[in-house]
């Protein structure tokens, strides 16, 4: 945003600690940091105005347009619709009177449907009141393991030799 290298920054600073001094440096820093901060909430608050603002508009200009849509469909629909008339006669299917009873006296001859047979449903049983025991498992035999046995006892391992310590000269020096 602004070009500044960090050689003008650290003249900048130097110049800050000869004329505000040592002593309120930091209160002056603080200040200059709140400054920035409330500057910042400022510019993003201004920015987020202006986008609401940005989308309202576009918004009215969309509703605006959906409005002239609706309005030209429904001026359309109306203009254009015609009601289909219902016809006051039935429509003939083709078949003469002949081929009529000729069908009307095949389904007459057909069988009728036999009845299902009726559907006895039982009542569930009722549980008992005490569970039953389960089984208990059984288990399965120890198996000892085999001795296997051994010709010669192993050798035993030779002790370990402790170190000896080092005796330092009680005045500090290194030996």
């Amino acid at each position: 945003m602004f070009d500044i290298a960090w050689s003008e920054l650290m003249l900048i600073g130097a110049v800050a600690l000869v004329v505000i001094g040592p002593k309120d440096l930091p209160k002056a820093m603080r200040t200059v940091g709140q400054v920035v901060g409330k500057v910042r909430r400022m510019a993003t608050e201004f920015q987020g105005q202006f986008n609401d603002a940005m989308r309202e508009a576009e918004l009215h200009d969309l509703k605006k347009q959906v409005e002239d849509v609706g309005g030209s469909v429904s001026s359309a629909m109306n203009s254009d619709y015609k009601p289909i008339d219902m016809p006051s006669e039935p429509t003939s299917t083709g078949l003469d009177d002949a081929q009529l009873k000729e069908a009307e006296a095949k389904l007459a001859a057909l069988p009728a449907p036999e009845p299902l047979p009726p559907v006895e449903i039982a009542p569930a049983p009722i549980a008992d009141a005490a569970p039953e025991e389960k089984p208990k498992r059984k288990r399965a035999p120890k198996v000892e393991p085999e001795v296997v046995a051994v010709a010669a006892e192993p050798a035993k391992a030779a002790p370990r030799k402790r170190k000896a310590k080092v005796s330092e000269p009680e005045d500090g020096s290194a030996a």
